[in-house]
């Protein structure tokens, strides 16, 4: 991502976070960010399919470590999907290591959002009080799974919206040929993946959580490093290898 792209998308996450920020200021401010980086996958596609080399077929290696391993997962799998990266989850000792698989500019905007999204998980949990009688560890998984269910539905619509403003249908053709190739690179390195089994969570967090994924910035994020995924404290779609 240019530096130009990745300033504007960090001031709008700064400016977002402000505790002065009002929520319809700071929706305001998610939706205009949102935008931003949509518009920069679009352009990177459109790019590549003129000069491939640009936007090259790639994959990296996310470490997600516990606590709440699998729900941390299940946020990079929500994030990834929309932008039509791959994930491949293999357990890593009390952890997982995500296998992730996509072109290097969609794997990019993939980094930036997990990593601002883990921060802002972490102070969402930290700022939401579990319910008397109710099992912490149960409460926080189910928040866990609202809060990426509904990032992960708002940045499918956003990219929607950013394709539907290019006009013809070469660009529709473009994005089934990225989606090809990506699924091929992941058949190459994993030829008997199966399907993770989908989880039954029992905890009354789930509303709370998804409400904060309405509220979260999905646009300017800090480049992470290998260890970003470690900030979290405590349900995935991604396939195991």
């Amino acid at each position: 991502m240019s530096e130009g792209m990745l300033s504007k998308v960090r001031k709008l996450l700064a400016k977002a976070e402000d505790p002065a920020c009002t929520p319809a200021e700071s929706a305001a401010l998610t939706a205009k960010a949102t935008d931003l980086i949509a518009r920069y996958g679009v352009d990177s596609a459109l790019l590549a399919a003129c000069d491939p080399a640009t936007d090259p077929v790639g994959d990296r290696l996310v470490d997600v470590p516990a606590p709440y391993a699998r729900d941390k997962a299940g946020l990079l799998a929500a994030v990834a999907d929309p932008m039509r990266c791959r994930c491949v989850r293999r357990r890593n000792g009390s952890g997982f290591e995500m296998h992730l698989f996509g072109f290097a500019s969609d794997l990019e905007r993939v980094d930036v959002l997990f990593t601002s999204l883990l921060v802002q998980a972490a102070q969402g949990l930290a700022g939401t009080p579990v319910p008397p009688g109710v099992h912490v560890a149960a409460f926080r998984r189910t928040w866990l799974a609202g809060f990426a269910q509904t990032v992960g539905e708002r940045l499918r619509a956003a990219e929607e919206a950013a394709a539907g403003q290019v006009t013809g249908e070469s660009y529709a053709l473009v994005l089934v040929d990225r989606t090809d190739r990506v699924q091929r690179r992941v058949a190459e390195a994993y030829p008997r993946l199966r399907t993770a089994p989908r989880r039954r969570l029992a905890g009354g967090g789930f509303g709370t959580g998804a409400e904060a994924g309405r509220r979260a910035d999905l646009g300017g994020r800090r480049v992470p490093t290998p260890s970003s995924a470690r900030r979290l404290p405590g349900r995935s779609s991604a396939a195991e290898g």
